[in-house]
């Protein structure tokens, strides 16, 4: 059979030993005594094959002349290292090898007449591809590292899977072009170097039979087996150990460290506050043989036995017996020595998890025959257990904190008024599911709640936004073109670039321009990747140095751009947004002692709230309507301070921004639903749902007729869809009246049509600002609701 057909390639393939043969005509030539007179002899005895020296292709002509190549190849295949080395004759990445060493022989001897020798996870392409670099190496210079560790997996007879690390030699190789190659140009091979899943391309650039590959490779293979197991051992613990081929996978590593093909590897938990073993957690795939098929075990010298007690939990060392009969015979009390008797385990080791001097489980590798493990090999573990050590401690926290899991990653961060519910529901999960049941997670419905809704938004923060992404842009390309002005005499590029930076600045100058959002990052990309390309490299010529530190010093290191006005205006919103929330969050305390309910916020440009009151989330207190409208009174004021607050402090801002204060006024009950997708409530319903339509378009919303918004700075506007709302409402606002926190006059409004909704109203009175009056405690609101 041809060489060539072990695979396609750009190489037609010559097994040559031209290299080795001029070194002997020049050892001949030059040389006295011995070396001179053996290198003498090789060549008379290669002298009647000139094939060897030319080249062929037919491996019946190595058969042939198999006795010739070995006394050739003698000096690089020593016969006193032949049972030692695992060595071959080849060509880089292909299967054909000849003149194996023994070791080798043997090694493919015993893995079968059906094994395939083929490198792991080394495909054709690849192949073909690192075929090429050797040519761009050898005759363009290219330097191209693609130098990968190399594999083969090779099982032994009784089926261990063993690896060996491939080194080649290549000092006996040539390659040479043939009338095929085809000449590459500086961007042909820029273009081959950027495709390298373009097969069809290098096939293009390097066609078949393009160069003649002659002479010889030397493999050499190292036996890497406990380094991949060790690898594999870690990848593995990475990996989701609820897999259920985990307990094989360990297995089949640790045979392959141990060389012990139907070594079998166990654990057992341990759980301190107990004291007791246990083989449920945290590997739950892993058999416990030290249990056998009980659950769980006081951990004491009853189970283990007084000798490899002290060693486990006394010194923390592995223990390890070579015979487990003579073990029993030993300790007759030793329920574990029984155990494994009754399992046919007659040699073992054991090997403590301990992390931070807590014991948290027992590694088990047993053999069913004596001897197999012992004291000795035991210490081949310490090479996988910081491995293990780190894994077992991962899996027994994730154990202590499953109730907390449970709510935070099936449900979310939960409000004390709702918590009860969830934590009840997390209990009979974790329960069914310790005791091996199906069970599935269900929703948390509360029905029968009223909800409140209340928001301050931040008015014209988009505007604010833009325009100081617009003059830090504009700063920006004002310190920049003077820079490249003067870079131009000695960077071509300078000129180009100055150009499209004028042009940006003419966009960002006018004040009447909006940029865009995708303006702005072409803008900031073009700096970023371009300009300062250009100015590193100037610096790098000490080309106006001051000039351009000076300008990186205005330049955010995160982003790459002047961030002066953007970082005022986000002080500004995030100061505005602390302080509301911190209020919010400081009066909802005081407004659970109203009757508790389930609250939550959301921050974004301004502070927005939902309130959710009812008896479904206190079921063990009697709710009365008066709750709600206290709650609504309490929303009210709160509302109006946090307004009269930002009043207070607004002028100490970057940006002298205003907020707008809404009420969403609705007084049917509905229910409100966890969405497990979405780990948050909703209200439940397609009715219901046209209270979430309302709160997302009332905001933006306009007086009917008009193009004035609802919401205006300083004044608190409330949205309803009835009269007894508006009449409940009145005498809110009335009490606030009297106590000077809002302004006398009250407008009545039309709220515009919206998409889906029509005729609604709103009330909307001005918040006084006379810095005098603070919000006093609640008042009981059914006078106020008789009157």
């Amino acid at each position: 059979m041809s060489v060539q057909a072990y695979r396609e390639s750009p190489f037609e393939i010559h097994i040559s030993f031209h290299v080795l043969i001029e070194h002997l005509q020049k050892v001949a030539r030059e040389e006295t005594g011995y070396a001179a007179e053996r290198a003498a002899a090789l060549l008379k005895e290669v002298e009647p094959f000139p094939e060897l020296c030319n080249g062929f292709t037919e491996q019946s002509q190595v058969d042939k002349h198999q006795t010739v190549i070995q006394h050739l190849l003698a000096d690089l295949f020593p016969q006193a290292l032949t049972n030692n080395e695992i060595k071959a004759v080849t060509f880089p990445f292909y299967d054909f090898i000849i003149n194996q060493s023994e070791r080798f022989k043997n090694i493919l001897a015993a893995a079968g007449p059906d094994f395939d020798m083929s490198i792991r996870d080394f495909d054709d392409h690849q192949f073909y591809v690192m075929s090429c670099c050797l040519v761009l190496n050898e005759f363009y210079n290219t330097q191209l590292d693609f130098a990968k560790p190399m594999f083969y997996d090779i099982p032994t007879a009784s089926g261990i899977m063993r690896h060996y690390r491939i080194l080649y030699n290549a000092d006996f190789l040539e390659i040479i072009p043939t009338e095929k190659a085809v000449k590459l140009t500086a961007d042909d091979i820029n273009q081959l170097i950027n495709n390298y899943d373009d097969l069809e391309l290098w096939k293009r650039m390097f066609p078949k039979g393009s160069y003649l590959l002659k002479g010889f490779a030397i493999v050499n293979l190292f036996d890497s087996t406990v380094e991949n197991a060790v690898s594999s051992l870690k990848g593995s613990l990475l990996t989701d150990l609820k897999d259920v081929e985990l307990e094989h996978d360990f297995e089949d590593i640790f045979r392959s460290i141990y060389k012990i093909p139907d070594l079998r590897i166990g654990f057992t938990a341990f759980n301190p506050e107990d004291n007791k073993f246990t083989s449920i957690a945290p590997l739950r795939k892993i058999k416990s043989y030290m249990l056998g098929d009980c659950m769980d075990g006081v951990c004491s010298t009853d189970i283990l036995g007084p000798k490899s007690y002290q060693a486990l939990l006394g010194k923390s060392e592995y223990f390890a017996v070579s015979n487990t009969r003579d073990f029993f015979l030993e300790h007759p009390e030793s329920e574990m020595a029984h155990q494994f008797l009754g399992q046919n385990i007659h040699s073992f080791i054991l090997a403590p998890i301990i992390k931070d001097d807590v014991l948290l489980g027992i590694i088990e590798l047993v053999s069913s025959r004596p001897g197999e493990l012992n004291s000795v090999n035991a210490h081949k573990l310490e090479v996988v257990m910081p491995f293990l050590v780190n894994t077992i401690d991962r899996q027994v926290t994730y154990k202590q904190n499953r109730v907390q899991a449970v709510i935070q990653n099936e449900y979310t961060t939960l409000h004390p008024s709702v918590q009860w519910k969830f934590m009840k529901e997390a209990y009979k999960y974790i329960e069914r599911r310790d005791n091996h049941q199906e069970y599935q997670l269900k929703e948390i419905v509360f029905n029968d709640v009223y909800p409140l809704y209340g928001q301050i938004d931040i008015k014209g923060s988009s505007e604010s936004r833009n325009s100081s992404i617009q003059k830090d842009l504009n700063n920006q390309l004002e310190a920049l073109i003077p820079i490249v002005l003067h870079l131009q005499s000695y960077d071509e590029q300078a000129s180009r670039y100055l150009g499209r930076l004028q042009e940006f600045k003419y966009l960002t100058h006018s004040v009447s321009v909006l940029i865009r959002t995708d303006t702005e990052q072409q803008i900031q990309q073009f700096i970023d990747e371009k300009v300062h390309e250009l100015l590193n490299a100037a610096l790098l010529n000490n080309q106006h140095v001051q000039s351009i530190r000076e300008y990186f010093k205005q330049v955010d290191k995160t982003t790459g751009i002047f961030y002066t006005y953007r970082r005022k205006y986000d002080t500004t919103v995030s100061t505005i947004n602390q302080k509301m929330a911190a209020l919010l969050d400081e009066k909802q305390a005081e407004a659970q002692q109203i009757f508790p309910h389930y609250y939550e916020r959301f921050k974004s440009d301004g502070v927005e709230h939902n309130l959710y009151i009812g008896a479904s989330i206190v079921p063990n207190r009697a709710f009365l309507p008066v709750h709600f409208q206290n709650l609504r009174l309490w929303q009210l004021k709160v509302l109006c301070e946090m307004e009269r607050e930002h009043h207070r402090f607004k002028t100490t801002l970057p940006y002298c921004l205003e907020v707008t204060t809404l009420i969403l006024a609705y007084s049917i009950t509905m229910s409100i639903r966890f969405r497990m997708d979405e780990k948050r409530f909703d209200v439940d319903g397609t009715y219901n749902a046209r209270f979430e339509i309302v709160k997302k378009r009332i905001d933006k919303a306009h007086i009917k007729g008009t193009d004035e918004r609802i919401t205006q700075p300083g004044k608190v506007v409330v949205v309803f869809a009835n009269n007894y709302e508006e009449k409940e409402y009145r005498g809110y606002i009335k009490q606030l009246q009297e106590k000077h926190i809002l302004d006398s006059h009250i407008e009545e409004l039309e709220v515009e049509e919206l998409q889906s909704i029509s005729g609604l109203k709103a009330l909307r009175v001005g918040i006084l600002h006379d810095d005098i009056v603070l919000i006093e405690g609640l008042q009981d609101t059914a006078s106020i609701n008789q009157s």
